[in-house]
């Protein structure tokens, strides 16, 4: 199998690779990049005969189409999403090449699977896969995985935690975006929207992470899970930046207006004040507490079986990198044996076997902590 990965150079785009390139089937491993410097890769990465260096342009169409070709998957780790996924999957698919991303931004995913691009996969007999790191990912399959064992699914709650300690590149621009005005929650069988980083609660991560303040956030899974776990009435997605400090200068620089993406002119010149915020946030850590080198996600579902209420709830706790990357280099093998069998766009929980994948990933070393929690839904407290 040949890899290409868009955003190669980049933290997670290196999580991908250093998976990839153990993988007796994987031939090559192009890392493409737009500054495609080879001090930026790991030491297993610079000295393995599996990878190469390309630069790599997201706005270049034509450039894509053609590195596309010559390859069997194309993995695309480089965001803001709701910037890059659009234009690299149309490339795919002009390349007729499977695409692979770990879009976390809803935007970007509503346009694939509403766009022409999923008719064109369609037909060009690819697959689009989209949201396939960690969240979305992993625990859009840990959904699935739930949901099969249950007769009815009522119930989806999605919380994660990121520590800034972790956080660089084009990942501040996610972690602002996100935030900003109308988000989709899934509430009442229906998709709604309400504004970002409110409706805060504290929730119980694993160690080291302790108690975290999550909050509404603008990922992908409202729109897609609806699409494949029938009957579910709610699916509520919260996370948070820690410490918890982070997220409170973050409320308080969208209150005071300074996450605005309307121009506003100042001493003659014309600014766009959240361009000046994510400038400023590449040193606002500096000195600062910047929390433990970890981060964690909690999956809770709720459904009913053999007349009985059901609660599932998943915890991980690990480093970012390795835990978004390895989902999608799982995810390209699977491609690459023939099971992954659905074209056009399509979310992890549409096409990815939970059984296989947990397995794969549980053997790279991930733990999940689970629980079951049975109580007869007849039964009365008193």
């Amino acid at each position: 199998m040949r890899a290409l990965i868009i955003g190669g150079v980049g933290g997670m785009g290196q999580g991908v690779a250093r998976d990839l390139i153990k993988q007796e089937q994987v031939t090559q491993v192009i890392l493409a990049d737009l500054y495609p410097d080879p001090e930026r890769l790991s030491k297993k990465l610079q000295e393995s005969k599996k990878t190469s260096l390309i630069k790599m342009d997201v706005n270049d169409h034509g450039a894509m189409v053609e590195a596309f070709g010559k390859v069997d998957v194309v993995i695309n780790t480089a965001g803001p999403f709701y910037k890059t996924a659009v234009p690299v999957a149309r490339a795919a698919v002009a390349a007729k090449v499977n695409y692979i991303d770990i879009c976390d931004d809803y935007e970007g995913t509503q346009i694939l699977f509403d766009s022409e691009i999923d008719q064109m996969a369609r037909e060009a007999g690819i697959t689009v896969l989209t949201g396939m790191g960690s969240d979305p990912g992993t625990n859009n399959v840990l959904v699935k995985w739930y949901a099969d064992r249950l007769d009815t699914v009522e119930e989806i709650f999605l919380y994660w935690v990121v520590s800034i300690a972790e956080l660089a590149g084009a990942a501040w621009d996610h972690s602002l975006h996100m935030t900003l005005g109308k988000i989709p929650q899934y509430m009442d069988g229906k998709l709604v929207h309400v504004e970002g980083g409110t409706g805060e609660v504290a929730e119980q991560f694993l160690e080291p992470l302790g108690t975290c303040h999550v909050r509404y956030v603008g990922h992908p899974q409202p729109i897609t899970l609806p699409k494949y776990i029938k009957g579910v009435k709610n699916i509520i997605i919260k996370g948070a930046l820690i410490p918890l400090w982070v997220d409170e200068l973050i409320k308080e620089q969208k209150e005071t207006g300074l996450l605005s993406t309307e121009p506003m002119e100042i001493k003659g010149k014309t600014i766009i004040p959240y361009d000046l915020a994510l400038k400023l946030w590449e040193t606002i850590p500096q000195g600062r507490d910047n929390g433990p080198q970890s981060s964690g996600l909690k999956v809770i579902v709720k459904g009913t079986r053999k007349g009985k209420k059901v609660t599932y709830t998943a915890d991980m706790v690990g480093r970012m990198a390795p835990g978004t990357g390895l989902p999608a280099s799982i995810a390209a093998l699977m491609m690459d044996a023939g099971e992954v069998t659905v074209k056009g766009v399509v979310a992890p929980e549409g096409c990815i076997d939970p059984d296989k994948f947990l397995g794969a990933f549980l053997k790279r070393g991930a733990r999940i902590h689970q629980t079951e929690k049975i109580d007869s839904m007849f039964e009365t407290n008193g």
